[in-house]
């Protein structure tokens, strides 16, 4: 039996704004991509998400903490949750202003919610603050066979 060509093809589905943060904030990876030596950089980080900003740790002398997040740079943050057999899942970006934590009191309360995956003290906090959040999930096309 010959498989149709589009078997199996799916369509984006755009998400709103709350449903991307809802699922960002339900996985507990992402990546970090920020500019080094004028080109794209990428850092998968564990992350929270609270009152709608991605939160994650790093340690002091990282780029994250010493180029990305002091300079107040320009981000994008994605997570996802993809199934590549069914072809099915989600995908979101963010894009803000990375910046480093500065009130003790917050630093301590995302630092008892975060626990890092890296061995190594990870005293730096750094909130991104998204401008533009994106986010789409791949589901079965309309017209196509399954």
């Amino acid at each position: 039996m010959v498989k149709s060509s589009t078997a199996g093809l799916r369509q984006l589905k755009n998400l709103s704004e709350e449903e991307a943060l809802r699922r960002l904030a339900g996985v507990p990876l992402g990546r970090i991509v920020f500019t080094r030596q004028a080109l794209p950089a990428v850092r998968p980080v564990n992350h929270i998400v609270v009152d709608g900003n991605v939160i994650i740790r790093s340690s002091q002398g990282t780029i994250l903490s010493t180029e990305v997040a002091p300079a107040g740079a320009v981000v994008a943050f994605e997570a996802d949750e993809l199934d590549g057999a069914e072809r099915l899942g989600w995908s979101v970006i963010i894009t803000g202003m990375a910046r480093l934590v500065t009130d003790p009191r917050e630093i301590e309360r995302f630092q008892a919610r975060l626990h890092p995956w890296v061995a190594g003290t990870m005293d730096q906090v750094i909130r991104i603050r998204p401008e533009i959040v994106t986010g789409f999930e791949l589901v079965p096309a309309a017209n196509a066979p399954a």
